[in-house]
């Protein structure tokens, strides 16, 4: 079985809007994660055309591939992690990786949608580089998980997992450190999707890719604000949140986008976004 989960995050850089897969094992399953940013690389796979760049190399390859796909894929980057020797665990250097990475993301307004998965069969990360931890001065750790956070959307457990399943099962997961499979995570609501796994083992990054691909053809710029308006509005009461929403739609009125919508619905043809 395989896994897929869709976490989002919003965005409010430049143009575009942006969602990002996370391609993960659970045992036997895949798990795959949504947050959002902007990228402009890639490497060569099964799927349309990409191109590619590594980043620091280990005893196994390049730690971090970031991999700008092409054809009927352009608009989606993959973010490859690769510490076979580690499980993938966050290391500092794979976190100033990523930072890199996403600082370049960022200012490239084409790309609608990051997948962040593993490279490694059967895992997708193990958490925090343990081993690295345990030599870092205390002073050390407090900055080093404030900018994983920033980057990784699923830090902060005990903050996001009531949020998601409830607090009473949170504490239980979180207590216990318990273990689930793709299966009981789908039943709990932690994940969004599972499915049959391939002989690969990459299912979920297929899954992951499949909905990446639903998500290019959509208005960059009301997707950002969709997802703004959510993840803001999810924290507060729905007073407040119809407020968000109103304040969020009221930035789509002025855009070409919005009326290039109207005007494709008029036609009856498919819109042309430009997130312009």
């Amino acid at each position: 079985m395989a896994a897929m989960m869709i976490v989002c995050k919003p965005l409010a850089w430049r143009r575009g809007g942006i969602g990002a897969l996370f391609a993960a094992g659970f045992r036997r399953c895949n798990v795959g994660r949504f947050v959002g940013f902007h990228s402009r690389t890639g490497k060569t796979e099964s799927v349309g055309r990409l191109r590619a760049r590594s980043c620091s190399r280990s005893a196994a390859g390049p730690e971090l591939l970031v991999s700008y796909l092409e054809a009927e894929s352009t608009g989606i980057v993959v973010f490859g992690i690769n510490r076979p020797q580690s499980k993938n665990a966050i290391s500092r250097n794979l976190v100033e990786m990523m930072a890199a990475a996403m600082e370049e993301v960022k200012s490239d307004n084409n790309v609608r949608t990051v997948i962040l998965r593993s490279e490694v069969p059967g895992i997708f990360c193990a958490g925090a580089d343990l081993k690295e931890r345990a030599k870092m001065d205390p002073s050390e750790v407090g900055p080093f998980v404030s900018k994983a956070r920033s980057l990784i959307n699923e830090l902060g457990g005990t903050q996001r997992l009531p949020r998601t399943v409830g607090v009473a099962l949170a504490k239980e997961l979180i207590f216990s450190g318990r273990v689930v499979d793709g299966i009981e995570a789908k039943a709990i609501g932690l994940v969004s999707h599972v499915v049959e796994q391939n002989e690969a083992g990459d299912a979920a990054y297929h899954q992951a890719l499949s909905l990446a691909k639903e998500f290019l053809p959509q208005g960059p710029i009301a997707v950002r604000l969709a997802k703004l308006a959510i993840n803001q509005g999810i924290e507060v009461d729905l007073k407040t949140g119809l407020e968000i929403e109103e304040a969020c739609y009221a930035q789509v009125i002025p855009t070409k986008d919005r009326v290039e919508g109207l005007n494709a619905f008029k036609e009856k043809r498919l819109p042309r976004y430009t997130g312009e």
